[in-house]
């Protein structure tokens, strides 16, 4: 029942309780690191939706990315201004899959089994990456989540078969 209220305050943070709470939370989160490991998740609700259990072998991951297009190198030879192709350029990949594909290189034996936005600001985005030890016993133990420990499932976030990668490629 609490977890329809808290998906509920999270659909629009602006006009809940959200609101205050972030504003509290993202002084902190500018001082932390880029990518910082939690104990718990920002949005109960929204983990438990995609996957997360409150068990051994699950680790969680709050990822800080920079906001704004890509500026490619100025041409060293002459064009015409507006064939200069340096400005206005989008990355192929969204904010929320390169998120993951950091913490991916940042936790090397883990797997990267989702994640969700928790906040933003004029100049980044965060969001919390949940991540699975493919090698831990519960996790192997687990009917539900042993598919991620053979090895054909091995780095899937760069192969984009991560909920992101998925609609990245077109596939939602």
């Amino acid at each position: 029942m609490a977890y329809k209220y808290i998906s509920k305050a999270w659909e629009k943070p602006e006009a809940s309780f959200v609101k205050d709470l972030m504003w509290q939370r993202l002084i902190q989160w500018r001082k932390q690191p880029a990518i910082v490991r939690i104990e718990k998740p920002t949005r109960l609700d929204r983990a438990h939706k995609l996957g997360y259990k409150a068990k051994q072998g699950f680790v969680l991951a709050r990822t800080r990315i920079r906001r704004g297009g890509l500026n490619r190198p100025r041409p060293r030879s002459g064009r015409k201004p507006r064939r200069m192709g340096s400005a206005k350029y989008k990355p192929s990949k969204s904010f929320r899959l390169i998120a993951e594909g950091r913490c991916a290189r940042r936790f090397p034996n883990l797997e990267v089994l989702n994640s969700y936005w928790v906040g933003e600001d004029g100049r980044h985005k965060w969001f919390e990456i949940i991540m699975v030890d493919p090698a831990h016993p519960v996790i192997k133990a687990d009917s539900d989540l042993n598919w991620v420990c053979k090895n054909e499932n091995r780095r899937r976030v760069f192969r984009g078969l991560t909920s992101a990668g998925k609609k990245v490629r077109g596939l939602r």
